[in-house]
């Protein structure tokens, strides 16, 4: 259209408003106003006319307001169109963005807005966003006082220190940073720092955080930099045998400025397997190869302490990760930069159990405590009427192939015994039962164990053998409780040594004679 519109707004303060106004704005027409700021202040916005081309879901004419660079989804702070004016914004970090797009039908006046650059403090609201102290990362002034009143995205919120150096004394009595569990400083107190060592992480009871920074009238420092995230879909710990995680806000594009984890938490001997059904976050950097920006990665026990068992980027599709111990936790980190759709993943516990065979029989041991909420005929091979049996402290299945539903099969031309081994969790009416297929080479007398049907099978695309989880498992069980008896073994044996003994009677026999 030729139209000039958008561009970047430096200045302290300043205005800006769609082209003609106050006249009626053009068709096809898409503006960019980037509001760029010092570091360590923030852009307050607002507007004092708007009129726009009105739909349900603002799909024609519409403004967009960015916390951070345009078309960054994941700092979307909200899409407007119509009569009613946008709410006042406060950025979480010291650049914004607007964007106007008319289309070719109806215009309208369209919009005037002013904004201006606070030195520190104000109101945040959003997912997440960055705080920082006035003139980060050099020294702060003297005789600061910065409030910033976190809060409106409806969860409890979490705060991560990224930097910290602020004036230290006794008592925090000169400068310091204090929280606040509310919108304000008669809220209860949540802490107060000072010094150089980082802060905890801080995590609210309410939707609302209160972080105050005050500096006196002489010696500073370096001041701090600061996280903040909506906790309430990015904190979560799992119990269940079976569940799913996903990003927040998926398959819509997650928030930038995260740092989730997903804790998984089972019964003693499991393990827990994860499963990757979608995953789209920001790719590798192009020059380390690395996952260096929006990341997630899998831990082997409750903390980032523990071995990384994986860490992703990009559209990969992972393979399935198994932990080593009853805990898993996933960790997601993104940057302020770039967001996209994020992931989906279903996770389920790998009984601990120990498969093994003979020319002749199946043997299957699972610890009672592993399982102790299901009542033996829960556990069974083939058909119900297999049932396990509590011996001690395990269940144990003790059969031979010709019962149980058992069948033979031809797999890579070698001859195979099969059978399905069912653990129902099933609770009232929902039904919930987990397929696990049991295979035994007779000639070899070797043993597999292989998840058929777990959390969804619709949603698992193959099955994932655990021969793997039942050797490990398994070993922590007695030696002696694992051993079976093959008794096709010890009758051939018993064959043979009474054939030779027939032998040597007869050989004898005939030296006599």
């Amino acid at each position: 259209s030729g139209i000039k519109c958008g561009g970047v707004l430096s200045a302290p303060s300043g205005n800006f408003s769609s082209p003609n106004f106050p006249g009626l704005y053009p068709y096809e027409t898409e503006c960019t106003w980037l509001i760029v700021v010092a570091e360590g202040s923030s852009v307050l916005l607002s507007f004092s006319h708007f009129e726009l081309e009105y739909h349900a879901a603002c799909a024609y004419d519409y403004l967009q307001v960015y916390n951070g660079a345009a078309r960054d989804r994941g700092n979307l702070l909200g899409t407007f169109c119509g009569r009613s004016p946008p709410p006042p914004f406060s950025s979480a970090w010291h650049v914004m963005a607007v964007v106007f797009r008319s289309d070719r039908h109806v215009a309208k006046r369209g919009f005037a807005a002013a904004y201006r650059k606070d030195a520190c403090g104000g109101r945040l609201t959003g997912l997440s966003g960055e705080i920082t102290s006035p003139r980060y990362p050099e020294s702060y002034p003297n005789d600061a006082e910065c409030r910033w009143s976190i809060g409106g995205a409806g969860g409890p919120l979490t705060l991560v220190f990224a930097d910290f150096q602020v004036e230290g004394s006794q008592g925090c009595s000169f400068d310091y940073v204090a929280l606040f569990d509310g919108p304000t400083a008669t809220a209860p107190g949540l802490g107060r720092y000072c010094g150089s060592t980082r802060p905890p992480r801080t995590i609210s009871s309410a939707p609302h955080l209160l972080v105050l920074f005050k500096s006196d009238f002489n010696i500073g420092g370096r001041g701090f930099k600061a996280h903040f995230y909506s906790a309430g879909e990015c904190q979560e710990v799992f119990t269940t045998i079976k569940g799913n995680v996903s990003s927040p806000q998926y398959p819509n594009f997650y928030p930038n400025n995260l740092k989730c984890q997903w804790s998984i938490q089972l019964p003693p001997g499991y393990r827990v397997k994860v499963f990757f059904l979608d995953m789209e976050l920001e790719g590798r950097s192009s020059l380390t190869g690395g996952c260096d920006y929006d990341h997630l990665a899998a831990f082997d026990g409750g903390t980032e302490n523990g071995s990384l068992l994986g860490r992703w980027c990009g559209r990969e599709s992972p393979a399935p990760v198994t932990s080593y111990h009853n805990q898993l936790l996933l960790v997601l980190h993104t940057d302020r930069n770039t967001a996209k759709r994020g992931f989906s993943i279903t996770y389920v516990g790998v009984v601990p159990m120990n498969v093994s065979c003979t020319r002749t029989d199946f043997h299957i041991q699972i610890p009672v405590e592993s399982l102790a909420q299901l009542e033996r005929n829960r556990i069974y091979l083939g058909t119900p009427s297999c049932a396990a049996q509590v011996v001690g402290g395990t269940f144990k299945i003790h059969t031979r192939f010709d019962t149980c539903g058992t069948e033979s099969q031809k797999r890579n031309n070698t001859s195979v015994i099969i059978s399905t081994l069912y653990i129902d969790f099933s609770a009232g009416d929902q039904e919930d039962i987990h397929q696990y297929e049991v295979q035994c080479e007779p000639k070899r007398k070797e043993a597999s164990v292989t998840l058929i049907a777990g959390p969804d099978p619709s949603r698992l695309s193959q099955a994932e053998n655990l021969v793997d989880a039942q050797q490990q498992e398994g070993g922590a069980m007695n030696a002696h409780e694992i051993k079976s008896q093959d008794t096709s073994d010890i009758v051939f044996i018993s064959i043979c040594i009474l054939a030779g003994l027939l032998m040597v009677v007869a050989v004898v026999g005939l030296v006599l004679l």
